[in-house]
């Protein structure tokens, strides 16, 4: 199956794909704003031809959800109305701090790392997704 995953913020949302033999996850992109959010990730998921869609949820460090993984899942449900592939939901716990070190030793600008962070951040959720599922 190929999976898409999406690490949903205010003002940008990373994207992250996976080989169809769910091994590797990719950074795909990054689109910041809102402005038409759920058509372009659809767009992205006819043109990739993505089965299932995997959308990080920030837990609080207890396990419980706060204000913005309910606000995560109200962006789902508005998504999963668009679509007709299933979504999930995976805990995105550390996936930015990961991200930022695997970006570390990048030799890029500040400006050029930040741009790039929220699709490495989908990159390590789909990634952690992919790897419960084998269990």
């Amino acid at each position: 199956m190929r999976f898409l995953a999406i690490d949903y913020g205010d003002k940008r949302t990373g994207l992250a794909i996976c080989d169809a033999d769910e091994t590797i996850a990719t950074p795909l992109s990054v689109i910041k704003g809102q402005v038409r959010l759920i058509d372009k990730i659809v767009g992205i998921i006819d043109s990739e031809e993505i089965d299932a869609v995997v959308l990080g949820l920030p837990l609080n460090a207890d396990g419980s959800e706060g204000p913005q993984a309910r606000h995560v899942r109200h962006f789902g449900a508005r998504l999963a109305k668009q679509i007709d592939i299933p979504v999930y939901f995976q805990d995105e716990w550390l996936s930015s701090f990961a991200a930022e070190r695997k970006l570390a030793d990048a030799r890029l600008t500040r400006k050029k790392k930040a741009q790039r962070l929220d699709a490495v951040a989908a990159a390590e959720i789909l990634q952690t997704f992919l790897e419960q599922r084998k269990v």
